[in-house]
C-alpha cells in the first residue's frame, strides 16, 4: 500500500520530522516489484533501511521505500565456515548477536552498529579493525526500472573505505535484498584496535571468544555514544581521513600526539572525532544541535533541531578543521 504525506520522524534515528511525499514497505521481492510497478514514475525512488545513517534537510519529493526483509538462512557450510544468507531489512547488530551466540566469527567487532544489513553494504561499515567486506561473499540486488534481480560479487561492489559502487555509478538503481556473509567457525579473533584489550581486561574473563569480544565493543560504544532514542544522531558523522604523507607530516610537526594509522598506499589514516575534539568542538552546543559530549564523532539533535541546523553545524565544523589542521573532513552520513 502506498501512502501519502507521511512523516519519516518515527524511521530516522536523528529524529528529524520532516515528510515524504509517498511512502511504501515491504517484506519480500514480490511485494518491492509491486510497489515499483504501482508508483508513480515521476517520483524519484529513496530506498529507507535503519534510518541511522542518513540527515533529513527537508520534505523528500520521493517516493521513500522501506525496507523490512527479514530473515537469515544457510546457504553453504564446511568443517571450518559457513555463509550466511540474510534478509537486508535485519537489524544489523541482531544478524552479529545471533553469530556471535553460535560463535561463528568474524564480525563481532562491528556489534551495535546501528542500520539494517541492506546498509552494510552500501558503504562497507566498519569499526574496531574489522569492514564489512572482509566476511562478505555476494548479494542480491534488485534493478529498479527493469524490475530484473541481479546477483554482485565482492569485486563488482568495488569496497572501499566507507564506500561501494552503490554509492556511486549504480547510486540510486538497485535495492539491495540480500547480503551473503562467510564467518569462521574457528575465528581469528582480533582485540588489537581501540580498547578493547584494556576492556576485556577490566571485564576480567579469561577465555577471550567471540562473544568477549562483542560485550567488549557494547560496552566501550554505550559508554561514549549516546543511544538514539533517547538523544536524536546518526552514529559517527565524519569519515576519518586519509592523507598524504606530505599532509601529515605537516601535522605531526605541530601535533606530534595526532593518531595516525599507515595505508597500503603508503597514505596515512586519521582520527576524525581527535580533529574535531582537538579543535574545541567537543561538548558544544549551537541551538538545538551540538557535538556530543563524550565522542566528538558523533552529532546530536537535543529535541527541535531541523537537519537544516544540524547540515550547518557540520559545515562550519568542517571549516574549522581545514582553517586549524589543513585536513578536509567528509561527511559520512547521507544528506537528503
Amino acid at each position: 500500500m502506498i501512502e501519502h504525506n507521511i512523516s519519516l520522524k518515527p524511521y530516522n534515528t536523528f529524529g528529524i520530522d520532516v515528510k515524504a511525499k509517498s511512502f511504501g514497505r515491504f517484506e519480500s521481492i514480490e511485494e518491492l516489484e509491486t510497489l515499483l510497478s504501482e508508483r508513480d514514475t515521476e517520483t524519484p525512488i529513496f530506498i529507507l533501511g535503519g534510518g541511522s545513517n542518513v540527515l533529513l534537510t527537508q520534505d523528500l519529493p520521493f517516493f521513500v521505500i522501506k525496507n523490512e526483509i527479514s530473515g537469515i538462512e544457510v546457504v553453504h557450510e564446511t568443517e571450518k565456515m559457513i555463509q550466511l544468507k540474510v534478509g537486508s531489512g535485519v537489524e544489523w547488530h541482531s544478524f552479529v548477536r545471533y553469530s556471535v551466540e553460535r560463535g561463528w566469527g568474524g564480525i563481532e567487532n562491528m556489534s551495535l552498529i546501528p542500520g539494517s544489513v541492506g546498509a552494510s553494504p552500501m558503504q562497507n561499515i566498519g569499526a574496531y579493525g574489522a569492514e564489512m567486506k572482509d566476511t562478505f561473499v555476494s548479494l542480491e540486488a534488485f534493478h529498479i526500472e527493469s524490475l530484473e534481480l541481479h546477483q554482485f560479487t565482492k569485486e563488482q561492489c568495488e569496497f572501499g573505505y566507507r564506500e561501494s559502487v552503490f554509492k556511486r555509478a549504480l547510486k540510486n538503481q538497485y535495492v539491495i535484498v540480500s547480503v551473503t556473509y562467510q564467518l569462521l567457525k574457528n575465528p581469528i579473533i582480533n582485540t588489537t584496535y581501540g580498547a578493547i584489550q584494556s576492556e576485556i581486561e577490566v571485564m576480567g574473563v579469561e577465555e577471550i571468544t567471540v562473544d568477549t569480544v562483542s560485550q567488549a565493543v557494547m560496552n566501550i560504544r554505550r559508554s561514549k555514544l549516546p543511544d538514539p532514542k533517547f538523544l536524536g544522531n546518526a552514529g559517527s558523522f565524519f569519515k576519518n581521513p586519509v592523507v598524504s604523507k606530505e599532509v601529515f607530516a605537516q601535522l605531526a610537526q605541530n601535533y606530534p600526539d595526532a593518531p595516525h594509522y599507515p595505508q597500503e598506499s603508503g597514505e596515512e589514516k586519521l582520527a576524525a572525532g581527535w580533529l574535531v575534539e582537538k579543535a574545541g568542538w567537543k561538548g558544544k552546543r549551537v541551538g538545538n544541535c551540538g557535538v556530543h559530549e563524550k565522542q566528538a564523532l558523533v552529532l546530536v539533535n537535543y529535541g527541535e533541531a531541523t537537519g537544516s541546523e544540524i547540515y550547518d553545524l557540520s559545515t562550519v565544523i568542517i571549516e574549522d578543521v581545514q582553517s586549524k589542521f589543513g585536513v578536509t573532513l567528509e561527511r559520512e552520513v547521507n544528506i537528503l
